[in-house]
C-alpha cells in the first residue's frame, strides 16, 4: 500500500487468515468443501528440492521474488468488470472468497476458532519460529528483540518459551512496553531515550552484547544496529522484519569475521503445510496464548479502521470477520 514493496497492480492484498473451504477443484484430494483451513503464503508442495530437505521451509513454488501474481499455472482467478486482478503471494485473504493452490493451504482442527488461528498463518509462527527454529535459542541466555509489533512480540514468546534468562525489548514506542513484558520480556528500551547507538546501550547492558538478537521492523539500519548489538564471537542475529524492495545494506565485515552469525527467517523456519495443523493443536493444548496479541476485532468493511489502529501503534492484531 505504500509502495515500500514492489507487487503488481490491481491486486487483492491479504495473507493472515483462517476459513472454511466452499468448493475444490478437479484433482484435489487434500481438502474437502467444509474443512476449515490456513491459506499458505509459503506453500510446501513436497516435491521440489528444498521441500524434500529437512535445512529450510522455502518451497520454490513460492511467488514471494519476483512476485508474479498468479496462481501456479499462470493464470489469475480474480477479475472486477471484466479485467484481470492479480493475486498476493499465493493467497489473496483480503476478500469473503479466495482460490489458492491445494499446496497452499493447511487443514485444521474444525474446533479450533477461526478468529484466533488465523494469527498463525504469518504472524505468530513467523516470530514464534524465528526463535524456536532458525535462532533455536537456548535456555538461560540473553535476547534482544527490535520492535514490538505482533510478531515482536511472537518473537518474545519463542525466546521465553526456550527459556531464554533475559530478553530486552527494543521498540520507540513506549505503549508496546506493558505487554511484552506481560508476554515474557523481562526489560524494554527506547532508543530515543539515549544519545548512544542501541547496539552500545545493549552491550553495556549485558556485558558483551547478547546471545541472540531479532530484527522485527524491516529497516536496514535496525538490521545492522541488531547485528552489531550480539556478542562478537557467537552471537547470532536473525533478520525477521521485511525490507524495502531493492534495498541494500553496509556493514562491517568484522562483525562477522569474528565469529557473529548473520539469518534470516521466513515463516519462523516451519515448513508450512506440516507445522500449521501442529501449531493450531498446541494452541487449542494452551502451550502458547495467541489471544493476547489480538487487541481489535472489527467487521471487513471496517478494514481501513484497522490500518489506522496499526499506523499509530493503536493495535497490535485487528482481526477483521466476514
Amino acid at each position: 500500500m505504500s509502495g515500500a514493496l514492489t507487487e503488481p497492480f490491481p491486486i487483492i492484498l491479504g495473507h493472515e487468515a483462517a476459513g472454511i473451504v466452499e468448493s475444490v477443484g478437479e484433482g484435489v484430494t487434500y481438502v474437502k468443501p467444509g474443512d476449515h483451513v490456513i491459506p499458505l503464503f509459503m506453500p510446501q508442495c513436497g516435491e521440489c528440492s528444498f521441500c524434500v530437505s529437512s535445512k529450510g521451509n522455502l518451497c520454490l513454488n513460492n511467488d514471494l521474488r519476483p512476485a508474479r501474481g498468479l496462481m501456479m499455472d499462470g493464470t489469475s482467478r480474480f477479475t472486477c468488470k471484466g479485467k484481470q486482478i492479480h493475486h498476493f503471494i499465493t493467497t489473496s485473504t483480503f476478500t469473503e472468497y479466495t482460490v489458492v493452490h491445494e499446496t497452499a493451504v493447511a487443514k485444521i482442527d474444525a474446533v479450533a476458532p477461526l478468529e484466533k488461528v488465523c494469527l498463525i498463518g504469518c504472524g505468530f509462527s513467523t516470530g514464534y519460529g524465528a526463535a524456536i527454529n532458525t535462532a533455536k535459542v537456548e535456555r538461560g541466555s540473553s535476547c534482544a528483540v527490535f520492535g514490538l509489533g505482533g510478531v515482536g512480540l511472537s518473537v518474545v514468546m519463542g525466546c521465553k518459551a526456550a527459556g531464554a534468562s533475559r530478553i530486552i525489548g527494543v521498540d520507540i514506542n513506549k505503549d508496546k512496553f506493558a505487554k511484552a513484558k506481560e508476554l515474557g520480556a523481562t526489560e524494554c528500551i527506547n532508543p530515543q531515550d539515549f544519545k548512544k547507538p542501541i547496539e552500545e546501550v545493549l552491550k553495556e547492558l549485558t556485558g558483551t552484547g547478547v546471545d541472540y538478537s531479532f530484527e522485527v521492523v524491516g529497516h536496514t539500519d535496525t538490521m545492522t544496529a541488531a547485528l552489531a548489538s550480539c556478542n562478537m564471537n557467537y552471537g547470532t542475529s536473525v533478520i525477521v522484519g521485511v525490507p524495502p524492495s531493492l534495498s541494500q545494506i553496509s556493514y562491517n565485515p568484522m562483525m562477522l569475521f569474528t565469529g557473529r552469525t548473520w539469518k534470516g527467517s521466513l515463516f519462523g523456519g516451519w515448513k508450512s503445510k506440516d507445522s500449521v495443523p501442529k501449531l493450531v493443536a498446541d494452541y487449542m493444548g494452551k502451550k502458547f496464548n495467541l489471544d493476547a496479541l489480538i487487541t481489535h476485532t472489527l467487521p471487513f468493511d471496517k478494514i481501513n479502521e484497522g490500518f489506522e489502529l496499526l499506523r499509530t501503534g493503536k493495535s497490535i492484531r485487528t482481526v477483521l470477520k466476514y
